[in-house]
């Protein structure tokens, strides 16, 4: 049980660490799987991005500076890799909404690539943080597509009840500041 300051009571929510506070997403997912690499628990990465360089300042070859440079190709997703035999896929997102995730967040060619992947038989989802809120959450890309198809037809994000009834929240820690692989343990290898 979690008492606050306004004297309301919250018995859903767990005390978590702050020690991860003002640390971007990306960061932190970069730590978890630093941690989970270093630990020959899952080999995960994060996808580079294909751009094609224009033109580079060349002052000094050791301060060599891209000036311009285009995106080659559209890209996929964030980060993908392999835990227990299972391939993973997924895209990390960080809103400043306190209220829904934008669905306009996404790319249509990043949600057909999820499906695609789930398809054959991934592990695919998105992480999201609510960075106003300092709460984060994992939701399955099946949910994901739902709600990207019911946006062609009038609403244009996720609320965040919807979040919570159908991802699960991921509670923030030190050495894995964002252990997803929990979430995929819990529910899709048991």
């Amino acid at each position: 049980m979690v008492n606050y300051p306004n004297k309301k009571i919250n018995n859903n929510r767990k005390i978590t660490s702050t020690a991860n506070r003002g640390m971007n997403l990306e960061k932190m997912i970069n730590q978890t799987n630093e941690f989970y690499l270093n630990n020959n628990i899952a080999i995960i990465h994060k996808k580079p991005i294909p751009i094609q360089i224009v033109k580079v300042d060349y002052k000094r070859r050791s301060a060599a500076k891209i000036i311009e440079a285009y995106y080659k190709l559209p890209s996929t997703t964030d980060y993908n890799g392999i835990y227990k035999g299972r391939y993973i896929d997924f895209e990390a997102k960080e809103t400043k909404s306190k209220t829904s995730f934008p669905l306009k967040n996404i790319h249509k060619h990043q949600i057909i690539h999820l499906e695609k992947c789930l398809e054959h038989g991934g592990i695919t989802f998105i992480i999201i943080y609510f960075s106003k809120l300092d709460r984060i959450f994992f939701l399955d890309s099946k949910y994901i597509s739902l709600y990207y198809k019911r946006s062609l037809k009038g609403r244009k994000s996720i609320t965040l009840d919807e979040i919570e009834k159908n991802g699960i929240e991921i509670f923030q820690g030190y050495r894995k500041p964002i252990d997803f692989l929990q979430v995929i343990d819990k529910y899709y290898l048991s």
